[in-house]
Parts: C-alpha cells; sequence; structure tokens
C-alpha cells in the first residue's frame, strides 16, 4: 500500500525484557508485521548495540530507519525504528531514561515529537527519573506523544492488592500535571504487568501520554487482544493526519487503540 495514502499512522509499544535471544526475533516480528505499524518502541532491549543488519531479524526491511539507547550491560536499552516512507526522524534528545525523536510526515510536512521511555526500577532511580521528568520543558505548540513503560503506578487501584509508595505516586502526578499532558486510557484490562507468581502481583506500568494541543485522546476504542508473553503489554495507538479530514486542518488525532499482551 502506498504509504501516502494510509488514513491513519500506527504506533506500537512494548517492554520486551530483552531481545538477544533468538527465539524471540521471529515471535517479536510476528507481532510488528500484523500491528500494522508504522513506528514501534522497545523497552528494556537488555542490548548494547543495534544496526541495520540485526534490525531484519525483528522487523520487515520497510523499518529503514532506527534510533537506539544501549542497555547498560543486561540492563535497560530502548529501540524506536520506523518506515522512511512514512516519516522523517531526527534525535532531538537522549539520556538513560528516553530518547525523543521529532518525526516529520512525508504526506503533509507536519512535525510532532516521540518520548519513548523506560524508567528506572530501584526506588533511588524512580525519585531521579521523577524529578527529570518534572522539568521536561517542551513548547506548548508542539504535538508529543509521551509513552513507554515507566515503572510507577498513579493510584492504588493500579496494584491488585495494596502497596505500592503513595510518596512515589503523588510525584508521578505531580510531574504529569506539571507538564499538562493527558492520559489516553487502558480500556478493559486494568493492570499491563504481572510477576507471574502464586498468587500474582498485577500493575499498571505501562503508560502513554499526549500533549494538550492538537493530539486528542478518545478513549472510546476498543482495545485488540493479543497473546504473547505472560508479563508484558502492547500498546498500539493510531494516529490520523487531520489533513485527512478536511481542508484547513493539521496536526494529528490519537485514537487509543491499546493491544494486550497477556
Amino acid at each position: 500500500m502506498d504509504q501516502n495514502s494510509k488514513r491513519c499512522w500506527n504506533v506500537l509499544t512494548w517492554n520486551v525484557r530483552g531481545i538477544n535471544a533468538a527465539w524471540k526475533w521471529d515471535a517479536v516480528k510476528n507481532k510488528i508485521v500484523p500491528s500494522c505499524c508504522d513506528i514501534f518502541c522497545l523497552q528494556e532491549t537488555k542490548r548494547e548495540i543495534f544496526d541495520s543488519v540485526f534490525l531484519r531479524n525483528i522487523c520487515p526491511s520497510s523499518f529503514d530507519n532506527f534510533e537506539f539507547i544501549p542497555s547498560l550491560g543486561a540492563s535497560g536499552g530502548i529501540l524506536v525504528a520506523w518506515k522512511g516512507s512514512c516519516f522523517s526522524g531526527t534525535r532531538i534528545f537522549s539520556n538513560n531514561f528516553c530518547v525523543s525523536i521529532e518525526f516529520c510526515s512525508v504526506h503533509n510536512n507536519d512535525s510532532w515529537v516521540l518520548t519513548c521511555v523506560y524508567a528506572p526500577c530501584s526506588p533511588d532511580g524512580k525519585l531521579v527519573f521523577l524529578e527529570w521528568l518534572k522539568n521536561i520543558q517542551m513548547p506548548d505548540n508542539v504535538d508529543w506523544l509521551l509513552l513507554g513503560d515507566f515503572n510507577l503506578i498513579r493510584k492504588p487501584e493500579d496494584r491488585n492488592r495494596p502497596g505500592g509508595s503513595l510518596s512515589e505516586m503523588a510525584l508521578f502526578n505531580e510531574a504529569i500535571s506539571s507538564l499538562g499532558i493527558n492520559e489516553v486510557l487502558l480500556q478493559g484490562r486494568k493492570f499491563t504487568w504481572s510477576n507471574m507468581q502464586t498468587p500474582p502481583l498485577m500493575e499498571k506500568l505501562d503508560w502513554v501520554f499526549t500533549s494538550n494541543n492538537r493530539f486528542f485522546p478518545t478513549p472510546a476504542q476498543s482495545l485488540r487482544p493479543w497473546i504473547w508473553c505472560p508479563r508484558t503489554v502492547i500498546l498500539v495507538l493510531s494516529l490520523f493526519p487531520l489533513s485527512f479530514q478536511g481542508a484547513g486542518s493539521s496536526g494529528l488525532k490519537i485514537f487509543g487503540s491499546l493491544v494486550m499482551i497477556s
């Protein structure tokens, strides 16, 4: 299909819990392909180096552009890959927590920023992350999509049993409020992670947020469940260029189509 004739772009985000094992490569590709995504964001890759040769193991050749944050040994790591037929992309910021890429549509030259996050698990690391998050300076006129594995919950109900740090919840919500961003609501399921023990601990650790200007969360969209790994979740969002909606419109409209892997 001609990418310029498409009525939406799909963005996939997924904590893959490591991508070095060869047995995972086909499993990852077998989820990327049917999702029809044009951008995919993988967290916790546990891989220090990516190149185009390795990328062919996990995705079609149409994903011909990518940026990554290397893991620290066997911990962390982020990969964002996209189709050059849909977007040009430029890394504008990165640190140990995230990579931010400015995308420009080949359809209408509209630009927007995607920030993919993989936050620390340790209490001290979370505090450092939250201080950084709260102080992001994103211009008000920028279309911004912020997503990934934040390793944080917003409220006690984001766990299936009592517990969690109330102070961390308060700091997370304070950062979200400070940034002035909107949560894209997860429907049909409360949690995105399980420790797979008996009884299990389940939490919502994966989040998607958008800016307040030309991104419009539409929580009424349905969710499509997929199955592969018992511990992780895939979220897929559909971005609709407003120029498709009528003359004089521009920017993107986001539909929260969140794909669950249980």
